[in-house]
Formats: C-alpha cells, sequence, structure tokens
C-alpha cells in the first residue's frame, strides 16, 4: 500500500480562506473542474495520487487542503510545458501550521501535515487570525 504524499504551495493573492473559497467557487460554476496550473511536474505521482492533498499556505500560514484528484500534463499557449494539479472543490481548513515563504510546490510527508480542523469548532477557529489560532492550540486552549 502507497502511503499518501501531499504537495504545499503559497496562495498567493488571497487574504483569507474564505476569499480562496468564493474565487474557487466561481472557477467551479464556470467549467467544473478546478485545476492549479504549475510549471514543474511532480515525479511522485503515485504517491500523490493515493490519498493525497494540495496543502494552501495563507498569509504564513498552512490554513487548508484539497485532495488531489488527478496531475495532467500540458502546454501552455507559449509551447511551454506544465502540469495541471485537478483539485476536489472540497476545501477542507486545516490546524493553522507557520511555513515560510518559497517559490513552486514542495512535497509535505502525511505526518507533517497538519490535521483538519473538527467540523464543531472549524469556523469558530478560522475566523481567528491564524497566527492566534496556532497559539492559542500550542497551548491547549483549542
Amino acid at each position: 500500500m502507497t502511503v499518501p504524499l501531499h504537495l504545499v504551495k503559497l496562495c498567493v493573492g488571497i487574504e483569507h480562506v474564505d476569499e480562496l473559497a468564493k474565487w474557487q467557487n466561481q472557477r467551479w460554476r464556470e467549467k467544473r473542474e478546478l485545476q492549479h496550473i504549475t510549471r514543474m511536474t511532480p515525479r511522485r505521482q503515485a504517491e500523490l495520487l493515493a490519498g493525497g492533498s494540495l496543502f494552501w499556505v495563507i498569509k504564513g500560514y498552512i490554513q487548508a487542503r484539497q485532495k488531489l484528484v488527478d496531475l495532467r500534463p500540458l502546454t501552455d499557449a507559449e509551447g511551454v510545458a506544465r502540469c495541471a494539479l485537478i483539485l476536489d472543490p472540497k476545501l477542507v481548513r486545516t490546524r493553522p501550521q507557520p511555513r515560510r515563504p518559497f517559490q513552486g510546490w514542495r512535497y509535505l510527508a502525511s505526518e507533517e501535515a497538519p490535521p483538519d480542523l473538527p467540523s464543531g469548532k472549524g469556523k469558530a477557529i478560522a475566523a481567528l487570525p491564524p497566527e492566534m489560532a496556532a497559539e492559542l492550540m500550542q497551548l491547549g486552549l483549542l
């Protein structure tokens, strides 16, 4: 059995998870598919597609994830090879985890991935600034 592997990516230009959700809902209504285009194609596709997710870094914290459905090679208008990360439309909020800026995407081992927020507490925790939520969780108060 293959252990799932994940990707982590900066969500540039987005200030809050709700903003990402709104943007993605619009794209879903238009195209009936969510894809994120990357320059580099992940080589560990079998592990990524064995239950892996794309974790989104928003304002310096991993705050949400989406299951990876497929990885498709494509060529852009200039003839450059790219990769389309096909995402499940369900955006799952995660426990905020600090992440420094980086370019492109990075692999994320399952044991290093932040857990999903509990469905009952998720909305309340998500309403807090991510740095405050992370600190309160670290202190065991959430």
